[in-house]
């Protein structure tokens, strides 16, 4: 029988006015890897914290190997062997690569931290890893997905008995995630237990072999093999109904319609080079590619946040010099939904209604540049409606609403201004299973009404649920697109071969290439 590290027993948490936290049981046991699952909300973050000393218990009780244990701060949980990665990176900016992933233990001579020492323990957790970084560069100089893998190379080098991984796969490419799995199976080995919490759960079923389910504060499955459950299970137990499939109304697209945004061998300063895609009118054109496919820089560079330095842009028709995203916006009625939403989607410290509306001030302002706070309500109000975004009131701070809400009101504001080709950046990562599907049918049902959207993401079911044409990017080129039929297996393995530059087979051969290439397409997409 394997060894009990953590339990909790009826865990209650209480904030003014909501109880995120009612009687959850949980058992961790040593060796295996543990899946966290259950919509925003349902009390995941908040039992995370709790585990890691962030908040206290005010009720119910914590045992550590069978002993009672009291985890008054984050060091203490560290010190008694939980470690935990954050979905919100935990980094500090200034600091090198060695000196973040060492933060919590690092190495000292006379009672001093010796930095020179630091170098070779963060080489071998960024070797675990898989990763090939320079350990004395500023965390700040990396990408996003280079600081998740700091991150987790930071957890392992605190040797956790119990480590916590909040939804670690968000920013990381296929290739990057299956290494991930690697080393949390290799944890397991060891006998360590690994927490899992993703909304992916494709990745669940692929590393996972026990499940607890939080829903609204609750356990309503504790602990359980997930052998024992089917996807739907899962679905049915985390959303409180059976699951079925999103339904999109019928569409079509008119391929023979002049084209909204029209690329013409374009390069830039960031190097691509030769670019060249069409969106035409109601079309979701999806990017797709391997985190530093090039995919969100080419996109900044057409609404002029990079030089671009050869080829044309059309918009309309009529070529495009776009100099910023408010020229984007005001004269080409281009809108961008960015993927990273906390920093640059929305504002955080401001009420929901001047986020909205922010796009449409101009539009809204009289005499001396005053804007009615009514018709702001009004423009706000209606949105909130369209999009069903869940809130307290239009005067609620962006900053305090769930991340599927966030995004929400991200696209909300660029609806506002009446946007005639929308920019869609990693639309769901890190939001729920529900949320997930209602952004499906607003983006099919934007295009339905004949909006165009250039679709990024990284998510190759969603992409072959929503777009219309799959363009593939590696290294910052164009290597083909294809026109998707919505099955799955034969789409991916079609993309895939792209990402590997093999070319597309002869229309005889393309049956059994597709089926040479389906466990291929199945490892990479997790």
């Amino acid at each position: 029988m394997s060894t009990v590290l953590l339990e909790c027993h009826d865990l209650i948490k209480v904030f003014p006015g909501v109880r995120a936290l009612d009687g959850v049981g949980l058992r961790l046991t040593a060796g295996s890897v543990h899946a966290l699952l259950g919509e925003n909300g349902a009390g995941k973050s908040t039992l995370i914290k709790v585990l890691t000393g962030v908040h206290s218990p005010d009720g119910g009780r914590l045992t550590w190997c069978g002993e009672p244990v009291h985890l008054r701060s984050p060091l203490e949980a560290t010190r008694t062997g939980i470690g935990v990665v954050h979905q919100e990176r935990n980094l500090i900016p200034g600091f090198s690569v060695a000196e973040n992933i060492t933060l919590q233990k690092p190495p000292s001579h006379r009672g001093l931290v010796d930095r020179e020492a630091m170098t070779e323990p963060a080489l071998a957790c960024l070797a675990e890893l898989g990763v090939d970084l320079d350990p004395h560069q500023p965390v700040r100089e990396l990408s996003v997905a280079q600081q998740q893998l700091v991150e987790t190379a930071k957890a392992l080098h605190t040797e956790s008995r119990v480590l916590l991984l909040d939804e670690p796969t968000a920013s990381l490419s296929p290739q990057e995630t299956e290494r991930l799995f690697e080393v949390i199976r290799r944890l397991a080995a060891r006998g360590a237990c690994v927490v899992f919490v993703s909304h992916k759960l494709e990745e669940v079923f692929a590393v996972c072999d026990t499940v607890t389910v939080l829903r609204d504060g609750k356990s309503v499955l504790e602990s359980a093999p997930l052998a024992d459950h089917t996807h739907d299970d899962i679905v049915g137990l985390m959303v409180g109904r059976a699951h079925a499939a999103t339904e999109m109304r019928p569409r079509t697209v008119d391929r023979s319609a002049a084209p909204v945004l029209a690329l013409d061998a374009v390069s830039t300063a960031g190097g691509h080079r030769d670019i060249s895609l069409e969106v035409r009118p109601g079309e979701i054109v999806g990017l797709y590619g391997l985190v530093g496919a090039g995919r969100s820089e080419l996109v900044k560079a057409v609404l002029g946040l990079d030089r671009i330095t050869g080829g044309e842009v059309r918009v309309h028709g009529r070529p495009a010099r776009i100099t910023s995203p408010r020229q984007a916006l005001h004269e080409f009625g281009i809108g961008y939904v960015t993927e990273n939403r906390k920093e640059e989607g929305v504002f955080l410290e401001q009420p929901i209604v001047r986020n909205i509306t922010v796009t449409v001030w101009r539009r809204l302002a009289r005499a001396l540049g005053f804007v009615s706070a009514r018709e702001e309500r009004d423009v706000a109000q209606d949105l909130v409606e369209r999009l069903g975004i869940r809130i307290a009131g239009l005067g609620q701070n962006a900053g305090e609403l769930s991340g599927g809400n966030q995004q929400k009101v991200s696209l909300a504001k660029w609806l506002a201004a009446d946007t005639r080709l929308l920019v869609v950046d990693e639309p769901t990562v890190g939001v729920d299973v529900r949320t997930k599907h209602a952004f499906h049918e607003l983006i099919w049902d934007l295009a339905r009404d004949g909006l165009p959207i250039l679709l990024i993401s990284s998510d190759l079911a969603e992409m072959v649920t929503l777009a219309d044409r799959i363009v593939v990017m590696t290294d910052h080129r164009v290597r083909g697109e294809v026109d998707n039929d919505r099955d799955y297996d034969r789409m991916s393995g079609r993309v895939i071969r792209l990402i590997h530059d093999r070319a597309e087979p002869t229309a005889d051969a393309a049956d059994a290439a597709d089926t040479a290439d389906t466990a291929d397409a199945k490892a990479v997409s997790g």
